[in-house]
């Protein structure tokens, strides 16, 4: 078994525990947050009751390296790169739920973050963890740098375009639309009150969403050049979900939506997790609710000569803690889909 450690008692790390309790092969030994130290884990979280019998714990590294194979640090940004160091020292794995080592050019991240990276010379060391680009890299690397909730999405809508080069790297809009979850749980913004957010939708951060220059840094590898988006994140009244729209140009024209279903179903009929829907269908975010499941629908307007790819996660799994739980087990040589390989809950 697995012995696994989990830093923050966030919305994600909450979910890693539900996960993680019905995993064939890996075993929470250890639960750490600050806020709720001394409390039972199933009066943090309500729906563990009568799974699991842990407590949250005072944050304490050598007890953490003593007890644990693999930590997920779900804390809020800046503090992972302070405390990654010990661990890797220690032998222990880390996955790390932040934007600490997402970004590959430390001035980037300083840049969007506003926060002075410390531990630059590990960067390098981190491994993107999105399976379905890096599996290779991500079997046995040492520190997962776990993507962003919307930069998931983004990726897997748009991915086989640039794997295959077909459209304008400098025409992409994207457009993504979340549950009110990916604020996090200790956000307490007049923006986030019920009825402030009920009956309501709302643009945010427009032209200036951090996970923007992790996406560029994500499609410009695989173009091979420099990629600047459109990136407009949107507040949804609902707990979970994101719904990602996107838009690019094709450099041929005259492509059908059969031709680009047809790549599309060959780069993903192979992916555990990614479910290209019927021509003419499109996801809905309820159907991959609580589930790892990202499904993608797309058309092309010729009229217009774009493509147009919409693609549904939930946040909090798929987003977050479930592709988590996925590098986990390609770190650890287990099934890719252990603990995971369910459908989403609906309605």
């Amino acid at each position: 078994m697995v012995k696994v450690g989990i830093i923050g008692a966030s919305y994600g790390g909450g979910e890693l525990l539900r996960i993680l309790t019905n995993h064939p092969s890996a075993e929470v030994v250890y639960f750490a947050s600050e806020t709720f130290k001394g409390k039972a884990l199933s009066d943090v979280y309500p729906n563990m009751k009568g799974f699991t019998n842990l407590a949250c714990q005072e944050y304490d590294p050598r007890i953490a390296i003593e007890k644990c194979d693999v930590l997920f640090m779900a804390q809020h940004q800046g503090w992972a790169m302070s405390e990654v160091g010990k661990f890797l020292a220690a032998g222990v794995k880390i996955i790390d739920l932040s934007a600490d080592f997402r970004i590959k050019n430390p001035s980037i991240y300083e840049e969007w973050y506003k926060i002075k990276h410390t531990s630059a010379d590990i960067i390098p060391n981190a491994v993107y963890g999105l399976p379905e680009l890096y599996r290779e890299k991500i079997s046995g690397a040492n520190l997962i740098a776990n993507p962003g909730c919307y930069v998931a999405s983004a990726l897997l809508a748009l991915m086989p375009l640039f794997k295959n080069k077909l459209v304008y790297t400098d025409s992409i809009v994207i457009d993504s639309k979340s549950g009110v979850s990916g604020a996090g749980r200790s956000s307490f913004k007049l923006d986030y009150h019920f009825p402030e957010l009920n009956e309501s939708m709302k643009a945010y951060n427009i032209g200036g969403h951090r996970h923007t220059p992790e996406i560029e840094q994500e499609l410009g590898a695989l173009a091979g050049t420099e990629v600047v988006v459109s990136f407009t994140p949107h507040l949804m009244p609902v707990t979970r979900g994101i719904l990602t729209t996107a838009y690019a140009k094709l450099l041929d024209g005259s492509k059908t939506t059969s031709d680009i279903y047809e790549i599309y179903n060959d780069a993903y009929k192979d992916e555990p997790f990614v479910c290209m829907l019927k021509q003419g269908e499109y996801p809905l975010s309820k159907a991959v609710s609580g589930s790892n499941n990202c499904h993608i629908g797309l058309k092309v307007d010729n009229r217009t000569g774009r493509v147009i790819i919409s693609a549904a996660i939930d946040n909090l799994v798929k987003g977050m803690s479930g592709v988590a739980v996925q590098n986990m087990n390609l770190v650890f040589g287990l099934e890719e889909t252990s603990g995971l390989k369910q459908p989403g809950v609906y309605p």
